[in-house]
């Protein structure tokens, strides 16, 4: 199924399904289980980089928000590179782990916002407060409209998220991002369709790559 089929097909899911719950936490990832993991997969500058991760995460443990929300969006923004999945994995459509992003040192939207999303969470940001989003971006004044994920940070369940992006490198306020239109929402606990406060499906159970995804994060030591 290509991203743009995806897409359409979950207008389908959101409509039914009731909330489940996530296995695990983000929060609970074993360093030296990762180090190793990453030096199986990526040899020695994969460990580089995640050495640089973590060292990330020292320094901004404790940190208000914003600022945490700034050096995470900087970190992956400058340290991947984007490509298509099907030049990096010969796939369509792959949603990588941080690891694997990290490792390859390249990824699409999907892996930027999955990135920064288990690093706010690893950094204490409660998993509430974040959501991927997918979204039909406008490309330039043109009406053509691509599929396209971002990351979402809510204050409060009700408050206007601001937008982690790696195509535009500020985070500002949805409502100045006009060029993307949302889909459909999710993170650990549930799934929201477009613009909508309250859940519609798990996202364990509709969503089989992000069950991949978390699957392979268990077994390199994310959770």
């Amino acid at each position: 199924m290509s991203r743009r089929q995806f897409l359409t097909a979950m207008g389908v899911v959101v409509a039914t399904g009731a909330l489940s719950y996530f296995p695990g936490s983000a929060n609970a990832f074993n360093p030296q289980r990762l180090r190793n993991s990453m030096n199986r997969l990526y040899g020695t500058r994969g460990v580089q980089t995640l050495e640089e991760w973590f060292a990330l995460l020292n320094r901004l443990r404790g940190a208000n928000v914003a600022t945490q929300l700034r050096n995470v969006n900087g970190f992956f923004n400058r340290r991947v590179l984007w490509r298509d999945d099907i030049q990096i994995w010969g796939q369509e459509d792959y949603w990588a782990t941080p690891l694997e992003t990290m490792g390859k040192g390249e990824g699409d939207c999907e892996d930027y916002s999955i990135a920064k999303y288990i690093t706010l969470k690893a950094l204490g940001v409660s998993g509430n407060k974040l959501r991927m989003i997918y979204v039909r971006a406008r490309i330039g004044r043109s009406q053509i409209t691509q599929a396209h994920m971002v990351l979402g940070f809510y204050q409060t369940p009700a408050s206007e998220p601001l937008v982690l992006d790696n195509l535009v490198a500020s985070i500002q306020p949805a409502s100045r991002r006009n060029d993307l239109d949302p889909v459909f929402s999710f993170n650990s606990s549930g799934l929201w369709a477009g613009n909508s406060n309250n859940s519609r499906a798990d996202p364990m159970a509709r969503l089989s790559r992000w069950r991949s995804v978390v699957s392979r994060m268990q077994e390199q030591g994310f959770v």
